[in-house]
């Protein structure tokens, strides 16, 4: 790339979603294939639609940068950017000599992060290996558990805990599943439901509440109503929740010996009282 000109040079988007789908884009007037992969002309993503706000090093990626452009593409539409398709799709920016697009020039890569939707198109933006420094160098003590369900350090074993069903009605948030309920309680909040089928498919949903319904049935209302349409008969998988209290881990689960909280550490409010109050 080092020997070409400027006027073969053409700006290419590389994109991978978590579920393995990958998109390629270029703003050059015609595609391009590039390692493999066919980079589809999208005239609205210019070179001028990229900010860098700098690098750790040279040859350091980017600490964060911006990239906008219209819905011109089939392949980016606006239902899958705010149903959360494209939360944390990996992408590489790149120039390559359209002429010769064998030896690319990689300019940045980044997760996707915030996605903002305006009138001209969208802004997505992009977290290099710096974000890396945003986050806390040491947890944050909590009276709650600040492990995940299931996960290496809770270690409850969620097998027997992950249920499939089909969706028998669904309602704004309120999805009706053919399912039994599942003991005493609201053993589904706070846990998950995956969408297995539908325009849905691959996405999840946080589960808010959940209750029996009719007979053999289960009503689980989710966080947010799902963002794409929902018809009987769509194949879910719905996993159990925890409320991330002592009390729930010991009792329900028995698994207080890998409880991540501390219950008992007195709070701020112990400053503030009045001698002998």
């Amino acid at each position: 790339m080092t020997d070409v000109g400027v006027t073969t040079v053409a700006l290419c988007w590389r994109v991978e979603r978590r579920d393995g789908v990958a998109v390629g884009l270029t703003g050059h007037d015609r595609d391009l294939l590039v390692d493999g992969l066919v980079h589809r002309a999208a005239p609205g993503m210019t070179p001028s639609a990229i900010a860098r706000s700098g690098v750790l090093e040279p040859g350091a990626e980017a600490d964060t940068m911006d990239v906008a452009g219209a819905l011109s593409s089939a392949a980016i539409g606006e239902r899958d950017l705010l149903s959360g398709r494209w939360d944390g799709a990996r992408v590489r920016v790149f120039a390559v000599d359209w002429s010769d697009p064998r030896d690319p020039l990689t300019l940045g890569e980044g997760v996707i992060g915030a996605v903002e939707l305006g009138e001209d198109g969208f802004t997505a933006e992009l977290r290099g290996a710096s974000a890396a420094f945003d986050r806390p160098v040491v947890e944050e003590t909590s009276p709650e558990c600040r492990a995940t369900l299931g996960d290496r350090r809770c270690r409850v074993a969620m097998a027997a805990r992950r249920r499939f069903a089909r969706v028998t009605a669904c309602a704004g948030a309120v999805v009706t599943l053919d399912l039994a309920a599942a003991g005493d309680g609201d053993p589904y909040a706070g846990g998950l439901l995956r969408w297995f089928g539908g325009a849905n498919s691959g996405l999840e949903s946080a589960v808010a509440a959940s209750e029996p319904g009719a007979t053999g049935t289960t009503r689980v209302t989710l966080a947010r109503a799902p963002m794409l349409a929902v018809v009987p008969g769509v194949l879910v998988e719905l996993s159990e929740g925890c409320d991330r209290s002592l009390a729930t881990c010991a009792t329900r689960f028995g698994n207080a010996v890998n409880f991540r909280g501390e219950p008992y550490l007195p709070g701020i409010d112990l400053l503030t009282r009045y001698p002998g109050a």
